[in-house]
């Protein structure tokens, strides 16, 4: 067995600096503007698909890394950027890793490159599972879908909230419940083709923080799609439910496979926004003049830094152990992927809140942008499941009880 080593391979750091230049290059000084703008950053997703860091396979690449780290990687670069023009280009991946947690290997082939369209006409894709009533109780869905022999079509009816690419995406991936007794082991995942009659979204979400991402309600109003559309394929779906009738184990249930499967990947996010406002803020210490001397001098700023620093390094190591994990089929027994999530998404919400109180007010200011980094920070510890949520799951899978 050779020996255990944290460091990087030459590829993993060849990913890290280019995205990292990226980051510093093209994503960094567009921040603020699409943050004011509170739209999608099309020119920036162009530019990334130009380069090839946006698109199937850029993504295919950093999943085949034995090692698993590749994407955190990349992500936690992205984010250091910034968080709202970094979901826009990550927010397609959870669309693609609803597709991949059910789908089979045609299914991959034909929706999965429709999500990032191509070079010259770059494409987003979007994962609708939350609803009004239910986010992160799944087993609380509404919206339903229905088989039509006649047509060989499936009719799906309901409403989908906080759909990061909701309604300007070219294909989105709909959890819909096929049979409602059976709560969340009676639903399905479906791709709803680009131009499908009766999907619609009327307006994006106006939101705190990562303003640059569009979010949205999705309305199927009698929406049509083909069977072939039905991730997994219907033979699967009846051998599935008819376990599921019986009282036997009917697999894992679609979306929270998909959650559990990126929950490192929004590990990685928040870990990016936490250095880049610690960086900031270190940097502004170092050099802010006060009582005549640097601030950094004062042991009350520079133990807060010290501390932050820790648990940026602390929240990184529990991202890449999750990534390692799903990448190597090695079981979240203690709740690792929630866990690395939880840690992760608070310290961010930490980091900046400290980054401002190192600027004093100035960091309160829009002319310093740990201001906007702040805002962003607080939807880790919400979307995808709430910290409350992790630390269920987390509870859940060390005691062995259904805790609730």
């Amino acid at each position: 067995m050779g020996a255990f080593s944290l460091e990087l391979n030459s590829d993993q750091r060849d990913l890290r600096d280019w995205v990292h230049g990226f980051a510093a290059e093209v994503v960094r000084p567009a921040a603020a503007e699409w943050d004011e703008r509170e739209e999608t950053p099309w020119p920036v997703i162009r530019e990334a698909a130009k380069i090839g860091l946006y698109g199937f396979e850029s993504l295919a690449t950093w999943f085949a890394d034995p090692v698993g780290l590749s994407l955190p990687i990349a992500t936690e670069e992205l984010f250091w950027g910034d968080a709202g023009i970094g979901l826009s280009l990550m927010g397609t991946g959870l669309a693609v890793a609803g597709i991949l947690a059910s789908g089979e290997p045609e299914q991959l082939a034909e929706w999965v490159p429709e999500c990032f369209g191509d070079e010259s006409d770059p494409q987003v894709a979007a994962f609708c599972a939350s609803e009004p009533q239910a986010g992160s109780d799944v087993a609380g869905y509404r919206t339903r879908a229905v088989y039509d022999g006649a047509t060989d079509e499936w009719v799906l009816n309901g409403q989908k909230s906080w759909a990061t690419n909701g309604g300007i995406a070219n294909v989105h991936v709909v959890t819909a419940v096929v049979d409602p007794a059976l709560g969340a082991r009676g639903q399905a995942g479906f791709v709803v083709p680009p131009g499908t009659r009766g999907l619609s979204s009327p307006a994006k979400v106006r939101k705190h923080g990562m303003r640059a991402s569009h979010t949205a309600d999705v309305f199927l109003d009698d929406v049509r799609v083909p069977g072939r559309c039905l991730l997994g394929g219907r033979e699967r779906l009846e051998a599935r439910l008819a376990r599921a009738r019986e009282g036997q184990r009917a697999g894992v249930q679609g979306a929270m496979a998909t959650f559990e499967s990126t929950r490192p990947v929004v590990g990685a996010m928040a870990v990016g926004v936490a250095r880049a406002a610690h960086e900031y803020a270190l940097a502004y210490a170092k050099e802010r003049q006060a009582f005549g001397r640097r601030i950094v001098e004062n042991q009350s700023i520079a133990f807060d830094l010290a501390n932050v620093r820790v648990e940026i390094d602390a929240a990184r190591l529990l991202v890449w152990r999750a990534a390692w994990m799903g990448r190597n089929n090695v079981p979240f027994t203690a709740g690792e992927g929630s866990m690395c999530k939880l840690k992760a998404a608070e310290v961010a919400v930490w980091a900046t809140e400290r980054a401002i109180q190192v600027l004093g007010g100035a960091g309160y200011t829009r002319d310093h942008p740990v201001e906007r980094m702040h805002r962003d920070a607080k939807l880790f510890t919400i979307f995808e499941g709430t910290s409350e949520i992790q630390r269920l799951v987390v509870a859940r899978a060390i005691s062995g009880v259904q805790v609730r």
